[in-house]
């Protein structure tokens, strides 16, 4: 990769752009991995340096462009386009370390009106054991005027609304991820399986599910398992492994990107009551080494719409829809940790491959679409830089 400086903060970058089959990517969570992809194209972007950040986990924009950044060590933080950054206030404790900490933060479909945020984060339990919470909270915002005076901002009335179920030991795969469907009326949230395979397919609990609540909490009458016996009310779909991203497309779909065990990371279109098949089949194996089934021997399982081999460690999704890369509209963004790329995903119909791969040279933890098209992209661990990439003029 070549950078030309243009000035303080701003490069070119020429990235490795490769053409994929969408088949091969995650060592699970792995922390090192290099891509069999060769480079066929290279295409130049503007990358503008932001700012930094420690162990950022997640970002959204407000309606005024600023945006909302978490810190996995337990931040908020409120953060100007210059990178210009203001701590919130009133945040909730939170149980630090492994993969676990402050997690998501999505607005309400009626922020402009409520004020109301959704924040998640892992909390401690009894003997050792800790699981992911979501709640709301309103946050109380700095005015957006240097010539206004006013409190620094703060979240109030702070209520949980969603717990993982059971709470287990260990600090992985809580997932957390948090979406509002189109209409605003659903909240759906992705809890993983924190590393403990069976609960994905214990229909009692909550771990290795897709959730789907209204927005207080709880639980929408038309949930698939709704009256059934020993089936959890909120679940939508099963069988999922470590759930960290979740986005809706242009025609109102839910898809959910999943690291699966040694490689076999996951595209998949959710579809209500459906059974991804985790950890019964699988399109990676075991880290010791023991095969599991792909999914190809468990029809009665649904099958990725792509599966990386090896691995993305694939982290943070959007489907974008701005205008400064017409020709992108209606794509897939998707982090890669491991990969240290952004992976671009082409559609059509209901089947889906991998289109493109950015080299980034650092772990990406998220990617978010900017209020005028541009592509944000947070970097993952200490040090973290905020980017904002547009098209090279």
């Amino acid at each position: 990769m070549r950078n030309l400086t243009l000035a303080t903060g701003l490069s070119i970058i020429l990235f490795a752009c490769s053409n994929g089959n969408g088949a091969q990517a995650n060592q699970g969570d792995a922390e090192e991995a290099t891509s069999d992809i060769s480079p066929v194209d290279r295409i130049p972007f503007a990358k503008a340096e932001i700012g930094e950040f420690d162990e950022p986990w997640a970002m959204t924009f407000l309606p005024d462009g600023r945006l909302l950044v978490t810190e996995k060590k337990g931040n908020l933080l409120l953060v100007d386009q210059d990178g210009t950054k203001t701590e919130i206030s009133n945040i909730p404790e939170v149980d630090y370390g492994g993969q676990g900490g402050f997690g998501d933060v999505i607005l309400a479909p009626d922020f402009a009106t409520s004020g109301r945020i959704y924040l998640s984060w892992v909390e401690a339990g009894d003997n050792d054991t800790r699981g992911a919470v979501v709640a709301h909270a309103t946050l109380s915002l700095a005015p957006n005027s240097p010539d206004v005076e006013a409190e620094a901002p703060a979240l109030d009335n702070l209520t949980k609304i969603w717990t993982q179920n059971p709470k287990v030991t260990g600090r992985g795969h809580y997932s957390h991820r948090m979406v509002f469907s189109p209409d605003g009326q659903y909240l759906f949230i992705g809890s993983g399986e924190r590393q403990k395979f069976d609960p994905s397919q214990d229909m009692t609990g909550n771990l290795g599910k897709i959730i789907r609540l209204n927005p207080d909490g709880s639980v929408p009458e038309d949930n698939p398992f709704v009256g059934e016996d020993d089936i959890l009310p909120e679940i939508w779909s099963s069988g999922h492994r470590n759930i960290l991203g979740m986005a809706f497309d242009d025609q109102g779909r839910l898809w959910n990107q999943e690291m699966g065990p040694k490689d076999g990371d996951e595209l998949n279109l959710v579809n209500a009551k459906a059974n991804y098949g985790y950890p019964i089949v699988s399109e990676g194996d075991h880290y010791d080494g023991k095969k599991i089934p792909n999914h190809a021997t468990r029809p009665e399982f649904e099958a990725p719409k792509v599966a990386w081999v090896p691995t993305i460690a694939p982290s943070g999704m959007i489907f974008y829809s701005g205008d400064l890369f017409p020709a992108w509209k209606g794509s897939a963004f998707i982090g890669g940790l491991a990969s240290e790329a952004i992976i671009r995903v082409s559609f059509d119909g209901d089947s889906a491959e991998e289109a493109e791969r950015y080299d980034m040279g650092r772990r990406i933890r998220e990617v978010e679409q900017g209020p005028d098209g541009g592509l944000w992209v947070l970097e993952d661990g200490e040090g973290g830089r905020l980017l904002k990439l547009t098209p090279a003029r």
